[in-house]
């Protein structure tokens, strides 16, 4: 009886130690497949109330100032370019994608949102680099 007893305490320990151990994987696993993104403001001007969405995730980045670099925020996925809403001396300025046909989506990884203020159009636009 001891013998059973001791089997299957040590059943129920290596059951929930194998379980413990699928999931901190499957958390590395889900850690590894999501992008992270900053946002570079390589205007002269700051830009306030920076919200970006990726069609992964929403995030807010609060207020970059001129020629600076946001902290990284963790997006499920995103893509080359994505919804932006930002204000610049209280004016709202957007970029809308229209769809995202034949994009792909970024690789796991770190990436900078370069967005700049074209002062002649009053339009703000984006580029992409890897970090």
């Amino acid at each position: 009886m001891k013998k059973l007893l001791l089997s299957l305490f040590v059943g129920i320990v290596f059951l929930h130690l194998s379980c413990s151990r699928d999931k901190e994987l499957s958390n590395d696993v889900e850690a590894k497949s999501q992008v992270q993104i900053r946002i570079r403001n390589t205007s002269l001007l700051p830009f306030e109330n920076i919200e970006v969405n990726t069609s992964g995730g929403v995030n807010e980045f609060g207020t970059v100032a001129d020629n600076q670099l946001s902290d990284y925020k963790t997006f499920d996925f995103a893509y080359r370019y994505s919804f932006v809403k930002l204000n610049i001396n209280g004016e709202p300025y957007i970029i809308q994608p229209i769809d995202y046909t034949g994009e792909h989506k970024l690789e796991s990884g770190k990436y900078t949102y370069e967005i700049h203020l074209d002062p002649e159009s009053n339009q703000i636009f984006m580029n992409l680099a890897n970090d």
